[in-house]
């Protein structure tokens, strides 16, 4: 493909250059996916979770309408790259697993967002607002959302110390003039150092469930000890109420999925953008499954205090390369949960819980997805990194792996609560009025 004339790009020069900045524009939505995404597994508090899971996807949301009205223009380039300039800010901003995860938050809603949101709106300011309309309404419904996150995002940054790490980003920010280069630039002050450089982030070795107690694992076999019983589950002489409440402590704990496919994004930068829309739906998908427990359970009589929270699946497959932890999710855990769990939406039916109903319908619709996303992504996963073995033989060594490092770091994890104070499958019959 040749350059175009002096004459033609001329003619195309107002075209040309909305379409540099929403290709900027593009590359920053992409970094923000890729990156905040590790706040997930750091941050404590559901609800924080459920709201960085939130944020991920509709950040990816903006990523693909901006490439859809990128790509009707002319020179918005074909492939999903990002510049490195952009990169390294995002790299900088995700930290390391020591960091306290509030201030990594702050930096990326107190300096890097609000710089996004002024970059939207130098976009709707240089545009031309009819030429460019279909531009500007999707720019102008970001910001919205953009607006509406800060405010979401707000109460739990209230009181965080972020002065110095937000003041390190806003300098690495600086030096491009914004993220549309709308501003002077700043030179770096002698002496910056890339934090990342020296030390680039890892996942933290375990989860953050604070202020929740935590366990290994809440399936078991004894009513004394488990709250999920797992004969229980099919047995048809168990009562449906029980099934019901186990059902959500099982929902609410896909927690678990939300922390470990967080972990996903951050390692596979050569991924194509469809690849981490996809894992961004999902993500946020895993939150409000989650969140189906989070919330019903209270309902049903359940203190949240006395659920603890598993760590197992965070604890084994982080010891994983992304690969194989997406293949374990998608390929194992969701496409072998059918069967239990259309028993128990049989069995939760005769509650005549239309609310109880709706959620696990919408459970298994997400779910089906899911695995649909594994067929289509788990091959082309496995080739950046440089995994050549047919996807059959591969998943069943994933698995053996799995069940290998499951002897070494599963059940490690002691109660956090006596079998007295914590929920236990005997406590929710109790709770259930079943004697």
């Amino acid at each position: 493909m040749t350059a175009p004339s002096a004459p033609a790009a001329g003619r195309m020069a107002a075209v040309n250059e909305m379409t540099r900045l929403l290709r900027l524009l593009f590359e920053v939505e992409r970094e923000f996916v890729r990156t905040a995404s590790t706040l997930v597994p750091r941050v404590g508090e559901p609800e924080l979770k459920y709201l960085v899971c939130q944020h991920v996807w509709e950040s990816a949301g903006h990523a693909r309408f901006l490439r859809e009205r990128g790509r009707e223009l002319t020179t918005f380039g074909a492939t999903d790259a990002v510049r490195d300039s952009l990169r390294r800010i995002f790299a900088e901003a995700a930290g390391t697993a020591a960091a306290d995860p509030l201030v990594i938050a702050a930096g990326f809603y107190g300096v890097l967002q609000p710089a996004l949101l002024a970059a939207y709106r130098h976009y709707l300011r240089v545009t031309d607002p009819l030429a460019d309309w279909p531009s500007k309404k999707l720019v102008e419904e970001f910001i919205r959302d953009g607006e509406r996150q800060q405010r979401e995002i707000a109460p739990y940054l209230r009181g965080v110390d972020a002065q110095a790490w937000s003041a390190h980003l806003a300098e690495a920010l600086g030096e491009l003039g914004g993220w549309l280069g709308q501003e002077p630039r700043r030179p770096l002050p002698a002496g910056y150092a890339w934090s990342h450089e020296r030390t680039p982030y890892t996942h933290p070795a375990t989860c953050n469930r604070r202020p929740y107690p935590v366990c290994s694992s809440v399936f078991g076999f004894d009513p004394q000890q488990d709250p999920i019983i797992r004969p229980w589950l099919t047995d048809p002489q168990t009562d449906a109420r029980v099934i019901r409440l186990m059902v959500y402590v099982w929902l609410m704990m896909e927690m678990d999925a939300i922390d470990y496919l967080a972990t996903v994004f951050i390692e596979t930068p050569g991924a194509p953008f469809d690849l981490h829309y996809d894992l961004a739906r999902h993500l946020w998908d895993e939150s409000r499954h989650s969140q189906f427990g989070f919330r019903q359970l209270p309902k049903l009589g359940v203190d949240l205090q006395t659920v603890e929270h598993s760590l197992d699946l965070y604890h084994i497959l982080i010891q994983m390369p992304p690969h194989e932890r997406y293949a374990m999710m998608t390929m194992e855990f969701e496409a072998n949960s059918f069967p239990t769990k259309a028993t128990v939406m049989d069995r939760v039916r005769e509650l005549n819980d239309f609310e109880a109903d709706t959620l696990l319908a919408f459970d298994r619709n997400d779910e089906q997805n899911h695995v649909r996303y594994g067929h289509r992504w788990l091959p082309e996963m496995m080739a950046l990194f440089g995994e050549t073995r047919p996807v059959e033989e591969f998943v069943q060594a994933t698995r053996e792996k799995f069940t290998a490092l499951a002897k070494i770091h599963g059940g490690q994890v002691p109660h956090s609560l006596p079998a007295s104070r914590r929920l236990t499958g005997e406590k929710i019959r109790q709770l259930a009025g079943v004697a």
